[in-house]
Formats: C-alpha cells, sequence, structure tokens
C-alpha cells in the first residue's frame, strides 16, 4: 500500500461504526481524562516514520505509516495547533477563517498566520469540495458535519468522503452544549497531544505542555481570593452597538473559555435557567434580561478583533450611554470587557489568558506582558 493508501485505509479496522456517534469513546461523555491511547510503534524521535496508530472519539483508531501531508482542517483551533507543531505547511484548507485569531502570531517571532482556502460558502458545503483538496487526512469531527443542516451534508456524503479521499479525525471540543455529541470529550491539551501524535511532533507537544502548565499556574499564584472574583456573563454580540447578544455558558468546560477557567471566573447564568448556544438553541437575551442577571462583569465577542482601548471606545461607550445597559452594574464599572475568541488552540489561548487578566484584574495585570514570546516562538521552531 502507498503512504496515502494506508492513511485512507488504516483507520478502517473500526471501520462501520465510524460515524455512529459513539465509536472509539470510551463511554464518559464529559470526562476530560486521558483515555487508553494505541501507539505501539511510534518513537520518542520526531518525524518518525514507522507505523503507528492514534485514537480519538468518535472515530476510533486510525492508522499511519506516516504524517499526513494534505490536511484539512474545520475549526481555527486545530489550524492553531498545526502552527504550534510547525506542520502547517501540510494545511490545505480550513473552515472559519474569520475566527481564528492569528493576528497574535505577528508577535512570535518567525512564526507567520496560515493563509488557506475555506471549505465553507454561502450555502454550506459543498462535498466535491473535499475531491478537490484531495487530502490526506480530515482534521475534522465528522459527527458537527452531520449534525448541523446549514452545510448541507448527510451521514452517507460523509461516509463517501471517508472512503474515497481520506478519512476523518477530531473532535469538536469547543463547546458542550450540543445534545448530538454524546461521546467522550477532550480539554484543550488532550485534544493537543491527539494532534501532535498524528504528527509524530509528541517532543513539542511535551515542551508546550510544561510551558502552559508553568505560565497558568504562575497567573493563579497572582488572582484575588475566590470571594473577590466575579461573577461574569459571556455573551456574543455583533457590531459597535449591539442590543441583542447569544448568550454562552461559562460552566461550559469546552476550550473556548479555557482562559476564563484559569482565571477563576463564575457564570453569572448558574440557576437562571437562561441555556448556553448550541446548535439547536440559537436563542438570544436583551439588556432587560441581562439586567435580571445583573453580573459583576460582561465578556463581549464578536467577529471584530478590536484592542482593548476601542472595545472601551465602541461596545463600552454605547452600553453607557444606552437606557438600559447604562443600568448594570458591570457597565457603571467599567467591567464589559472582550470575550476572546469562540475557536482556540494552544497559541491562541496563551494570548487570550494574557488579555482576559489584564482586562478583569487590571490593579494587578496591567498591561504586563504575562508570558516570554521568543520562549513560544522558540518551541514552535524546534528549539526546546
Amino acid at each position: 500500500m502507498t503512504r496515502r493508501d494506508s492513511l485512507k485505509y488504516g483507520g478502517l479496522v473500526v471501520g462501520t461504526g465510524i460515524l455512529s456517534g459513539c465509536a472509539g469513546s470510551d463511554g464518559d461523555s464529559t470526562s476530560g481524562t486521558t483515555d487508553e491511547e494505541s501507539n505501539e510503534s511510534a518513537t520518542d524521535d520526531e518525524g518518525a516514520d514507522d507505523s503507528y496508530s492514534v485514537e480519538m472519539a468518535p472515530v476510533g483508531e486510525l492508522s499511519f505509516d506516516a504524517p499526513p501531508e494534505r490536511v484539512t482542517a474545520y475549526f481555527p483551533g486545530y489550524t492553531d495547533m498545526c502552527v504550534a507543531l510547525g506542520v502547517e505547511d501540510s494545511l490545505v484548507a480550513m473552515a472559519e477563517n474569520s475566527r481564528f485569531h492569528s493576528h497574535h502570531f505577528e508577535e512570535l517571532d518567525g512564526v507567520d498566520a496560515v493563509d488557506v482556502p475555506d471549505i465553507v460558502d454561502d450555502d454550506g458545503i459543498d462535498k466535491e469540495i473535499f475531491y478537490e483538496l484531495d487530502s490526506d487526512l480530515h482534521l475534522i469531527d465528522p459527527e458537527w458535519l452531520v449534525n448541523n443542516g446549514f452545510f448541507g451534508l448527510d451521514r452517507d456524503d460523509v461516509e463517501e468522503i471517508r472512503e474515497n479521499v481520506a478519512p476523518f479525525f477530531g473532535n469538536t471540543v469547543f463547546r458542550r452544549t450540543d445534545s448530538w455529541h454524546d461521546y467522550r470529550y477532550y480539554t484543550l491539551y488532550e485534544t493537543f497531544a491527539k494532534v501532535a501524535e498524528v504528527y509524530q511532533r509528541e517532543e513539542r507537544y511535551e515542551a508546550f505542555e510544561a510551558f502552559h502548565d508553568e505560565y497558568v499556574a504562575e497567573v493563579e499564584s497572582r488572582l484575588p481570593p475566590v470571594d473577590d472574583r466575579p461573577t461574569a456573563l459571556l455573551t456574543y454580540g455583533a457590531g459597535d452597538e449591539p442590543e441583542e447578544f447569544s448568550p454562552y455558558r461559562l460552566s461550559d468546560r469546552g476550550t473556548n473559555n479555557k482562559q476564563w477557567h484559569d482565571l477563576g471566573v463564575e457564570d453569572a447564568l448558574a440557576g437562571t435557567g437562561i441555556d448556553g448556544l448550541s446548535t439547536s438553541d440559537r436563542g438570544t437575551i436583551d439588556y432587560e434580561t441581562m439586567l435580571d442577571v445583573d453580573p459583576d462583569a460582561i465578556l463581549v465577542r464578536s467577529d471584530t478583533i478590536r484592542t482593548a482601548d476601542e472595545f472601551e471606545e465602541t461596545v463600552l461607550a454605547y452600553m453607557r450611554d444606552h437606557d438600559v445597559a447604562s443600568e448594570l452594574t458591570a457597565v457603571q464599572e467599567g467591567r464589559v470587557v472582550r470575550g476572546g475568541p469562540i475557536y482556540q488552540g494552544p497559541l491562541v489561548h496563551l494570548f487570550t489568558l494574557e488579555a482576559g487578566a489584564q482586562d478583569l484584574y487590571p490593579e494587578e495585570f496591567g498591561d504586563e506582558q504575562l508570558f516570554d514570546r521568543d520562549r513560544v516562538a522558540a518551541i514552535v521552531s524546534g528549539e526546546f
């Protein structure tokens, strides 16, 4: 078999259940603990070309005889992982390009933003694009594709792509509010570890993990006592003058909330009966509902990338002049801040944790640079 044949068909030992929703799952729908993995032939050397296998729910186990050379991703968090591992050149396409906060990479010497085509257009996803891209691997959760009607793909389409083009390997980890996701979840770094195994870059992953653990521990050591930390409402609000917001649940353990969990922020919607954004729940809230909750802080996401000053001069300024929003405690105390990206990988997370600390606890962190950019850039370059 050729290298590509091995990538396409090596995982078919788990075969008919690959899109069943639970294939390869350990039965834990919410656990963040590490599962049993099979990687018997892989060595500790980066770039090893011996046969190896990697397992991840929902697809189960895939076998490889070499790291993939042409990869299509969906979530920018996975693209972020590829950049961190130094394998971004393997990416031929992704989705949600506009929500990939790769501008942060400008602060990392030698690390460039990824510029690849988007697989989603105004009509969803045409399955023919997968044939045209001819990837070795789709770094995509197949259940995400079949459970979002907007894409126009059904199980038969995804199975056809798996059989005729390349297998899928991925898990929707950015949130945990979708009812169809009844298989195992992974934390950001558990997911990152899986991608590192696929690319045989475990040593680089381990260097990132050690840096991350040290960085988070240092930030946590400087946080105020638990009783002095704010409750926060995390929302999505479009434009400079938002009137309606899509709520997220900070209690959700998805990777989109990682920096807020690291910062000890509590969910202001706990006990309110308001659910978070999901595939089936697209509900919104207004300022009157916010006032009923009246959180200590409001974290606002949008598709516009702004500095802290730009955010204050637009969104916060608008709220301060609004008849209802101006009554909110968070508005009066200036604790309306940027909510951070929906999709983040290990690199973007380093920056969102820094920004979140500066925005929520300015008296402690101010404009201080909280992590060593040169050290991160060196890890990306393979110097560790």
